[in-house]
């Protein structure tokens, strides 16, 4: 493979330095890796290289990296109901549907209930999340078209982990996958380990109706349980502390590309070949996206770029990365990808919510664009 660009590296110094010298976000973290090792970590305003982050989105993964383990034991199976290991799903009604509603849909966002609710303070027990998993209802017919679920696939796809594996779902994740590649819990994080945790802040002003419209094709994004009110929750030690699995991690954009690289190499051994292989590759889910209508191009847990000429449109990949790049992006601008062709990954966090989502947006294409020609 060929030898890191240190021409682009500065470059990507320069793009990541920008908005932070501009007053656009408060700090940011950034951090390439190649052949198992960092070649780039550098921190921007007021954080340092051990600062962490809230991750979001790029959370989903890490949970799914933990149900991987349990397929290659054998004691998981995708294929099979949520009911099968989680009875209390949606108890309360809808019995062909939840019948038909599998661990794989749960997955790929496919399993039909993005706007089942689940929030403080009934997610802080696993008594509150069962009582709410039983008064859900679907939205739509299981396995019959994508639409993002943003937080309440991965409490089920947690309590399946929990039921499968006999201990918390936020244990499983630190023993099975984030120790033996040598990193720190990044998922429930006690209160009394939360010093160096970004302080999340609103920055900026909403692009107008007409410059959504010129850019976008649409006057504003649809409204989701992804405010940016329930970002700035995580601000919270209660919050942090929960471990919400489709978005609560918090760590170092450093963590996001060396968990990358371990999805690239798996020198530790923590995933069965042949899984790690299908959860890296192999899209199941091709249904359209409901706000850009491109092919969603999702695997058990990952985003795969695609060779469409659209990854830029797919969680924050930019234009240069090879068609089998695989990552999944978190709100606010959080990246997080691996780039098989040239054994790149890539880690970018902020603690800035930056209210101009095309900002954003072209924010995450450029960096994106610029690490992947590294």
């Amino acid at each position: 493979m060929a030898a890191i660009d240190t021409g682009k590296l500065d470059e990507l110094r320069k793009r990541a330095q920008r908005d932070v010298d501009e007053g656009v976000l408060p700090s940011c973290q950034l951090a390439l890796a190649k052949d198992g090792e960092l070649v780039l970590q550098e921190t921007y305003g007021d954080a340092d290289d051990d600062t962490r982050y809230v991750v979001f989105s790029a959370t989903k993964p890490f949970v799914a990296g933990a149900a991987w383990v349990l397929i290659g034991d054998g004691v998981l199976d995708p294929a099979r109901p949520v009911i099968d290991y989680l009875p209390e799903f949606m108890v309360d009604g809808e019995p062909e549907r939840r019948s038909r509603a599998t661990v794989e849909m749960v997955m790929l966002h496919t399993s039909g209930f993005p706007m089942a609710p689940l929030g403080p303070p009934a997610w802080d027990t696993r008594e509150g999340r069962l009582d709410a998993f039983a008064r859900w209802r679907f939205n739509w017919e299981p396995g019959t078209a994508f639409e993002y679920h943003p937080t309440s696939a991965h409490w089920v796809l947690a309590e399946v982990i929990e039921r499968v594996a006999g201990k918390d779902y936020r244990d499983v994740l630190e023993e099975r996958v984030t120790a033996p590649i040598g990193l720190r819990r990044v998922l429930g994080i006690p209160a009394g380990d939360q010093a160096g945790i970004a302080v999340l802040e609103e920055r900026g002003e909403p692009p107008s109706p007409e410059e959504m419209k010129r850019v976008l094709g649409i006057e504003a994004l649809p409204v989701t349980e992804v405010t940016n009110e329930a970002l700035l929750q995580f601000n919270r030690p209660d919050v942090r502390a929960v471990g919400v699995p489709g978005g609560g991690a918090i760590m170092r954009a450093a963590d996001l590309a060396l968990y990358y690289q371990a999805l690239l190499h798996d020198r530790a051994g923590v995933w069965d070949p042949k899984v790690l292989s299908d959860a890296t590759s192999n899209v199941r889910n091709t249904f359209p996206d409901a706000l850009f209508q491109v092919p969603a191009n999702r695997t058990l847990g990952l985003v795969v770029a695609g060779d469409d000429g659209l990854a830029h449109l797919r969680s924050n990949f930019g234009r240069t990365v090879s068609p089998g790049a695989f990552g999944h992006a978190g709100a606010a601008g959080q990246i997080a990808w691996a780039d098989p062709a040239t054994g790149l990954s890539f880690g970018y966090c902020t603690n800035g919510i930056d209210t101009n989502v095309l900002r954003e947006y072209r924010r995450g294409v450029a960096l994106s664009s610029i690490a992947g020609a590294c």
